[in-house]
């Protein structure tokens, strides 16, 4: 059963950085991309990053420069390094994997950034 659990959220004022985890169980983990989504409340999901299996990047066009998704195949995790916070980034943040064409989601993270 492929379980998710994202940590590393919290209140960070506007400029700042926040790191995200993702811990993974439940599939082969090395096999698969990794995507992390937002959702702001009342709004849609919102692909913010994707990982391949072998480290290729992609990024929503609005928050390149400024996120990085990253992954390590020993501890089975995806991380999610936010950096110069806008007030605008304030979401609960979601890890996301598809295996045999079922999308499975934790529970989510949030992330507040206010002054």
């Amino acid at each position: 059963q492929v379980q998710l659990v994202e940590s590393g959220g919290g209140l960070v004022q506007p400029g700042g950085s926040l790191r995200l985890s993702c811990a993974a169980s439940g599939f082969t983990f090395d096999a698969y991309p990794m995507k992390w989504y937002r959702q702001v409340s009342g709004k849609d999901r919102e692909l913010v990053a994707t990982i391949t299996a072998d480290g290729r990047t992609n990024y929503a066009d609005s928050l390149k420069g400024r996120f990085t998704i990253s992954r390590d195949n020993v501890r089975n995790t995806v991380y999610l390094q936010l950096s110069s916070l806008k007030f605008e980034d304030t979401a609960v943040y979601y890890c996301s994997v598809r295996t045999f064409g079922r999308d499975s989601w934790g529970q989510g993270t949030q992330v507040t950034v206010a002054s």
